[in-house]
């Protein structure tokens, strides 16, 4: 879905391993900062990055509320088949559920652990500040409390843990904005708005943000077509076509 998505815009619109840093405003364009020192100047600018991200400060939404939640995710990678059945695995347990599903039906079965911060000061607070530790100086320490977790379940459960390697295993905090934030914020500013988790980050057991997301797309379609379609009606002449071109072209990143 995501290649055909992308056969739809110019080879050159579509960026890898970009993080916005600063945005710049110029005239009536924007002009975007990039991690890499890279330079881009933009006619609309919708901001799908993610969370954390820097459009929806930009817009005056302060940080999303931690939902007292923490998952550790990962994959472990096979180089013969691993046995497992096409089917989505759950196992709960004291504070935590984990989740395995395949990422590919040979090679790949991705996991997260799901933590639950149940009162202030119990130990789960103390396993979140652990881990963010454990990201930059000792992953092995987070993957052995995974492990720690899983000690009564199936040997070929922990064993998918066992397996994967370290860079692997990475750990998030859930985070979600309240529903008035969403109706009193400002969603959009000229010609900057904001769309998927970048908009309403929600937690994943909703199962709604992949779908919220598309929704966001469709009503932008819309706008943007509407908006086009008065433009071409009004002043864009028929063999103006770089116009139309770069209208086309919007830079999402």
């Amino acid at each position: 879905m995501l290649e055909a998505l992308a056969s739809e815009l110019p080879s050159d619109r579509i960026r890898y391993l970009s993080k916005v840093v600063a945005i710049e405003e110029s005239g009536f364009s924007k002009i975007l900062h990039l991690s890499d020192g890279t330079t881009i100047k933009t006619k609309v600018l919708i901001g799908c990055d993610g969370v954390n991200s820097l459009v929806a400060k930009w817009l005056g939404f302060k940080e999303a509320a931690f939902a007292k939640r923490s998952t550790v995710r990962g994959y472990t990678e096979y180089k013969n088949n691993h046995g497992f059945e096409p089917k989505f695995m759950q196992f709960f347990g004291d504070g935590f559920e984990l989740g395995l599903f395949l990422l590919m039906k040979m090679l790949f079965i991705g996991f997260s652990l799901g933590i639950q911060q149940v009162k202030p000061m119990t130990f789960k607070v103390k396993l979140t500040v652990l881990a963010d530790k454990v990201l930059e100086h000792n992953s092995a320490e987070l993957k052995q409390f995974v492990l720690d977790k899983l000690e009564e379940r199936p040997s070929d459960i922990r064993s998918v843990i066992e397996n994967a390697e370290l860079h692997n295993f990475f750990l998030t905090q859930l985070r979600y904005r309240h529903p008035w934030k969403l109706l009193f914020g400002n969603i959009s500013k000229g010609n900057v708005c904001v769309a998927g988790d970048a908009f309403h980050p929600m937690t994943p057991d909703l199962g709604q943000g992949g779908c919220s997301a598309l929704e966001d797309g469709v009503v932008l379609a819309r706008c943007l077509g509407e908006a086009f379609s008065k433009k071409q009606g009004t002043h864009l002449k028929d063999g103006d076509e770089e116009e139309q071109h770069n209208t086309r072209g919007l830079w999402r990143l």
